[in-house]
């Protein structure tokens, strides 16, 4: 067994029955291929929620200064978790996301870049975009619905992949792809609201 399976299931024998965790749409995420999966983000748990929930492993881009904490940035890392600068270009970070996808992985993706404050959904960035179109990677909108309080349940929903094939032939910029993202992502929340 693995660290990341072994960690997955440990945490999802405490997280899914403290939040009462309902996965919607689990089918809709591809057996094999690359996939991105992009996420509105509404709480420090979210990937661990969207993690528990998919049935693939997931790698994660994870602000860097996780990884400077003592134990946790190790724990973080074996846990397919790889570090990005926010706020500038990180080619590094980048290439890595790039290679997962080609490599057939899923990559997760919060678009908005941080939490909301508010919950509501905000602006994603053109990373999203970017990954969507440089690679043939399925794209999957995913929606965490929830208070996260104690025994209340938390809602993680996952859509269809969103056709970009469109978007990739005439050569779309990564704003535009990242905005019809969202659009799928923001359905997702109204309809399982």
């Amino acid at each position: 067994m693995t660290f990341y399976a072994f960690a997955r299931s440990v945490v999802k024998s405490i997280f899914k029955p403290l939040y009462r965790v309902q996965v919607i749409g689990r089918g809709n995420l591809p057996k094999d291929g690359g996939i991105l999966l992009c996420s509105n983000h509404i709480h420090n748990f979210d990937p661990i929620i969207v993690g528990i929930s998919a049935p693939r492993p997931i790698y994660y881009m994870a602000k860097e200064e996780i990884f400077r904490v003592p134990v946790l940035g190790g724990i973080v890392r074996k846990c397919n978790a790889f570090p990005v600068k926010r706020g500038m270009s990180d080619r590094e970070a980048l290439r890595k996301g790039l290679s997962v996808l080609k490599e057939g992985h899923v990559l997760g993706l919060f678009p908005e870049g941080t939490r909301s404050k508010t919950g509501e959904l905000g602006k994603g960035l053109a990373g999203a975009g970017f990954f969507a179109l440089k690679t043939n990677a399925k794209v999957v909108p995913c929606a965490v619905i929830g208070p996260y309080r104690s025994f209340h349940k938390v809602k993680v929903a996952f859509g269809k992949p969103i056709d970009m094939e469109k978007m990739r032939k005439e050569k779309a910029s990564a704003e535009l792809a990242t905005e019809l993202i969202m659009d799928e992502i923001h359905k997702l929340i109204k309809e399982h609201w």
